[in-house]
């Protein structure tokens, strides 16, 4: 692997590669902003259409040039990744912005953001720039891929935008539609260049029957029928997908995750220190030491078999082989670090009949109360879900998080957020075995 080069605003590079990652990174912290990544395909300056956006709810370009793999995490640092194969990138794209939004606060509270161009075929680190200098700022454009003289390039840009994504996009020439600030005057954009003609099929006229000497049989050919006008392009929704009580489930399908993995994320911090024992039930939190959460899953083959995955008993389960779900092991810290972290194999989801995820409270507090979660399920393709826990009054020691059920091949997501509260002497796995009639036999474990 080569020497790392650490950019400066406005160097560039070469990008001696046919297919790069361009990794966006930043390390995870108690109150920093979710961060995305996107990329903008550019002529002149411009989109030609919002196709040429890429990001998480459209995450393809239909040339297969540019692709959003979507999140990793590791110990504390998170990546958001795209994938560029300079093969597929369109003779008249001539420059590829990478950017970054922050989804819940500014890139002043994101430490350690950087963006780095990786060779997808050698792993080799070919460009890095570190952003330090950020404020209040809600959207980046870290660097840009361009072309130059046949070869492609990469610049560190740093440039920031404290309107968003939305703001951040709209300058390209991206049509967003975001209901919720509808009442906000837009800010004046460009006109944009008349549409090309080719957009505007005009009916083809009717050729002139030629003066028949004699009469005859033949009759002159119709016109061609006029093609429908194709219908205006809808604009790009930027909105994740939120769960809510009134709207409680989502179709992961009519998202776009289809296939590859479902990341399922569980992260959660304390809401206030516990001060005495509180005067209302089950507001008595007694900390000791980490509090160690840990998320699970219940699940029913389409064979009939069924089982739990968890971190009691080892039993992490497998993402090749039945029952197509992993734990990716045991976080004691929440929102100190990534929190739980399970995957899901859509690419088995057929095999699949139903998956209760939830959460136990190994040790360290008597029940969620003053716990503030929020769990994330983000597939490989498609638009992130999202949804946060209610406050807990009840002394309960397990949540039923979401229950995803399969339709006919595609999976349903329905946000369950259901605090359970175990009989004396009865376990958390029982208690939701029993709540949701998954009839398992239980024995005691460890871990």
């Amino acid at each position: 692997m080569g020497a790392s080069m650490t950019m400066q605003k406005g160097t560039n590079v070469p990008v001696p590669a046919g297919t790069v990652r361009v990794e966006l990174g930043w390390r995870a912290a108690a109150g920093t902003p979710d961060v995305d990544g996107s990329a903008l395909l550019l002529v002149s300056g411009k989109v030609r259409s919002d196709a040429d956006f890429v990001f998480y709810n459209q995450p393809a370009h239909v040339s297969g040039a540019v692709r959003h793999e979507g999140k990793r995490t590791a110990g504390d640092g998170v990546t958001d990744t795209l994938l560029v194969d300079f093969g597929r990138v369109e003779p008249a794209i001539d420059r590829i912005v990478v950017a970054a939004s922050a989804d819940g606060g500014t890139f002043g509270r994101v430490s350690g953001l950087y963006v780095r161009v990786v060779d997808a075929a050698g792993g080799a680190e070919l460009a890095r720039f570190d952003s330090t200098d950020a404020t209040v700022e809600t959207a980046f454009i870290l660097g840009e891929l361009y072309r130059r003289q046949g070869a492609w390039k990469f610049r560190a840009v740093g440039q920031g935008y404290s309107t968003g994504l939305e703001g951040l996009a709209t300058d390209f020439g991206i049509s967003v539609d975001e209901p919720q600030q509808a009442a906000a005057p837009a800010p004046a954009r460009p006109a944009a260049p008349a549409p090309a003609p080719a957009r505007t099929v005009a009916p083809a006229p009717v050729p002139p029957t030629p003066p028949a000497p004699t009469p005859t049989l033949h009759v002159a050919p119709p016109a061609p029928p006029v093609p429908p006008a194709p219908a205006p392009p809808q604009p790009v929704r930027l909105s994740k997908v939120t769960l809510t009580k009134e709207a409680p489930s989502v179709s992961l399908a009519k998202q776009g995750g289809t296939s590859g993995a479902l990341r399922v994320n569980l992260n959660w911090e304390v809401r206030k220190q516990f001060k005495g024992w509180g005067a209302k039930l089950g507001r008595a939190v007694a900390m000791h030491g980490d509090l160690d959460l840990d998320l699970c899953a219940l699940y029913e083959l389409t064979d009939g078999r069924k089982g739990v995955v968890q971190a009691l008993g080892n039993a992490f389960g497998s993402l090749a082989q039945p029952p197509f779900i992993h734990l990716d092991g045991d976080d004691r810290t929440g929102a100190l670090s990534t929190g739980e972290n399970m995957t899901v194999n859509l690419d088995r989801k057929d095999l699949l009949r139903r998956v209760l995820i939830f959460v136990t409270i190994y040790e360290g507090a008597r029940s969620f109360a003053d716990l503030h979660a929020t769990v994330t399920l983000q597939p490989q393709n498609g638009a992130a879900i999202d949804f946060s826990l209610d406050e807990c009054t009840v002394p309960s020691t397990v949540c039923a998080l979401a229950l995803i059920t399969n339709n006919g091949g595609d999976l349903t997501v329905q946000r369950e957020a259901r605090y359970l509260v175990p009989d004396r002497g009865v376990s958390p796995q029982r208690t939701i075995d029993a709540a949701y009639g998954w009839g398992m036999n239980w024995t005691p474990g460890r871990k």
